[in-house]
């Protein structure tokens, strides 16, 4: 069950302020220890501190890989890769551009694959509104 809130636009230079969007509700963010105690809890062989020690180097080595210049694809997750923000403007020939002017930040990456697509997430999840409405109606006369 995917939970919402919904936030208005108070961004009054924009076309849509004041209109309503929906913005998922994070109950929880589940680290490696309780990724791999809940690995463990679907009747794998597995014990949960040899899950966490598969996984932690998995993250190391995702890591290395990226900085290496490489994509990794973890099937039916997601391509994760290393992305670059360059500043505006840009250069007007190579011989104007330098990494300290021209590129504004590296950015992770990571964009779905598979199985995991922003199709079948429409399909699979559930939406809940939560939290109490923005605007009380108002009281009607007896």
């Amino acid at each position: 069950m995917i939970k919402y809130n919904l936030k208005k636009n108070n961004n009054r230079k924009s076309d849509y302020y004041g209109k309503l969007y929906a913005y998922p509700v994070i109950d929880e963010t589940v680290d490696l220890e309780k990724l791999s105690d809940h690995m463990a809890s679907h009747n794998t062989p597995f014990s949960k501190g040899v899950i966490k020690g598969l996984l932690t180097d998995m993250v190391s080595c995702v890591k290395e890989l990226m900085l290496e210049g490489k994509n990794v694809k973890i099937d039916d997750l997601a391509i994760f890769s290393i992305g670059i923000k360059n500043a505006k403007g840009g250069a007007a020939s190579e011989e104007e551009f330098s990494v300290s002017s021209n590129i504004q930040t590296v950015k992770f990456r990571a964009r779905a694959t598979g199985e995991l697509t922003s199709k079948s997430l429409d399909v699979a999840a559930s939406l809940k509104r939560v939290g109490k409405p923005m605007t009380q109606p108002a009281e009607q006369e007896p």
